[in-house]
């Protein structure tokens, strides 16, 4: 990778990449299945330089209704079904705790320390960067780093809609999938 600050677009995995079946805790690769136009979007992203990374709360491990092999396994499928249309993940970092059971930490979103890893990690210009999710911790990230809500894009995908009243309050762009936050970001450069 060049030296130099990158742009990136942080993303979150479960309702925004990929479907996120009831009950949610997505675990098992068989049931990875990615969201319409969440491939082209990322490979759109891809082909324009962008970093493309996943940060993921994962509270299912400290729930111990699975593991991080298991979450290990999950990335992989995702991983392949992107490369079948060309697109790809630069990195993916997850939190594995839930505060109820392992008590606070700094990883789990909306906290910024997997964003200041990757920041490290890939040399990413945060304040040129963008979040999107479908929840507002996956988006909150943008104003506590610097970026602005104007770098935040909630999709309705996965549990957006029910954040969307919330969102347009905060200043957060509401848009119907990955597809269409890729669309903003691109016409925004």
């Amino acid at each position: 990778m060049p030296d130099g600050p990158h742009r990136a677009v942080f993303l979150d995995r479960d309702g925004t990449i990929v479907d996120d079946p009831p009950p949610g805790y997505l675990h098992e690769p068989g049931r990875v299945h990615l969201l319409r136009g969440a491939a082209a979007g990322i490979r759109r992203l891809n082909q324009a330089g962008w970093l493309v990374v996943t940060v993921t709360n994962q509270s299912g491990i400290a729930r111990g209704l699975f593991d991080a092999v298991a979450y290990e396994a999950v990335q992989r499928r995702l991983g392949e079904l992107l490369a079948e249309h060309d697109a790809r993940l630069d990195a993916a970092y997850f939190c594995p705790h839930y505060p109820e059971i392992t008590g606070p930490c700094e990883c789990r979103k909306p906290g910024v320390k997997l964003f200041r890893d990757a920041q490290a990690a890939l040399g990413i210009d945060l304040l040129r960067s963008y979040w999107v999710g479908d929840r507002l911790s996956d988006v909150e990230p943008a104003r506590a780093l610097g970026a602005g809500a104007t770098h935040a894009i909630l999709v309705a995908t996965g549990h957006g809609a029910e954040h969307r009243a919330q969102a347009h309050a905060l200043g957060v762009a509401v848009v119907p999938d990955l597809a269409a936050a890729v669309e903003r970001i691109v016409q925004a450069e």
